[in-house]
């Protein structure tokens, strides 16, 4: 449970309950996310624009086996592994009746907004229409990646490049890799651009030769761009670097607004595409986790219990982590030293 910033314990809360159209999930596995890290720091734009309060428990990356189901669900439901959209519409109003409930103006997030709760314990309600069922051959690592992969899978076939074609991805954190591994997957070139050499490092051992740093960055065509860093000026950099004709995908956030000429845009005849929430490509990161056309298994760093969450929030990195930029938890494991998931 989050009491405000910085302030981070466990504690035993009232079981929750299957009431009438939700179900009961036992968690098996959640990802810490950068969005429950600005909760944590109280710099999360939702606690301030009133979408959002503490106390609050966080956790929208998330994999288990449905235990109960309440009135008006199926009970096939029951023991069938699944992830959930993070994203909850109203159901009623013009958004969610044309299928962009993760626009809703009126929607729950998960673990976010709403008051919502989120996954950061040993079981979650949700409702039944946002499950999503997983394949044996998706396990819960895999199962807990779904909904950021379905991010990186959006900005990926937002930037619609293939074989012959070039794309550079700015900002190799989290989803950024993703991106890059569904961009290499549909047959296209994939560089990538970083500030450190560390990521840059773990980006070249996913397989990505091209990863560089700004003085480093060859002058290339780049037919797309996706900007998935938190830098207030690479959305304007990334309209520099595509390609006139090309498409520029924005999926990362800063802390403050980023300024693009929309004179370039149009002179360049550049289109140019925003990216909020994994649910529109849930089921299609799913299908790629599942043929193993996507594996993202080694992003993940180290899996530490509900005891260490406070730790991995405030930025301390688990003991025995390794190089990856995904912390994952288990919520029925007890305190110890952090373990990668090889071990």
């Amino acid at each position: 449970m989050l009491h405000g910033p910085g302030r981070a314990a466990v504690e035993d809360v009232p079981p929750p309950v299957a009431v009438p159209g939700e179900v009961v999930v036992r968690v098996e596995r959640v990802g810490v996310c950068g969005t429950d890290v600005e909760f944590f720091t109280g710099e999360m734009a939702y606690l301030h624009q009133g979408h959002s309060s503490y106390p609050m428990r966080l956790g929208h990356e998330w994999a288990g086996l449905v235990a109960e189901v309440g009135d008006g669900v199926d009970r096939a439901w029951i023991g069938r592994r699944v992830m959930g959209d993070t994203m909850i519409g109203d159901g009623t109003c013009r958004r969610c009746r044309r299928g962009h409930q993760h626009v809703c103006e009126h929607r729950q997030e998960v673990g976010i907004r709403g008051g919502r709760a989120g996954a950061l314990a040993e079981r979650i309600a949700v409702p039944v229409t946002s499950l999503h069922a997983i394949p044996d051959s998706v396990d819960p690592v895999l199962g807990a990646l779904v909904e950021p992969g379905g991010n990186g899978w959006r900005a990926a076939r937002a930037a619609d490049v293939g074989p012959g074609d070039r794309a550079l991805v700015l900002g190799p954190g989290t989803i950024g890799l993703l991106t890059a591994l569904f961009l290499r997957a549909a047959g296209a070139e994939v560089h990538l651009l970083g500030r450190d050499e560390e990521s840059l490092a773990f980006a070249r051992g996913l397989g990505f030769a091209d990863a560089w740093t700004e003085p480093e960055l060859p002058d290339l065509p780049f037919d797309a761009v996706v900007d998935a860093s938190n830098a207030a000026y690479l959305p304007a950099r990334a309209l520099a670097l595509v390609e006139p004709a090309g498409r520029v995908v924005y999926i990362g956030l800063a802390g403050s607004p980023s300024l693009v000429d929309t004179r370039t845009l149009a002179l360049k005849d550049v289109t140019a595409v925003g990216v909020l929430s994994a649910s529109p490509g849930l089921d299609a990161t799913i299908a790629a986790y599942a043929s193993g056309a996507v594996d993202p298994r080694p992003l993940v760093a180290a899996t530490v219990g509900l005891e260490e969450v406070a730790d991995v929030l405030a930025g301390r990195r688990p003991a025995g982590a390794g190089p990856g930029p995904k912390v994952h938890v288990d919520p029925f494991r007890r305190a110890g030293p952090g373990r990668t998931e090889h071990d």
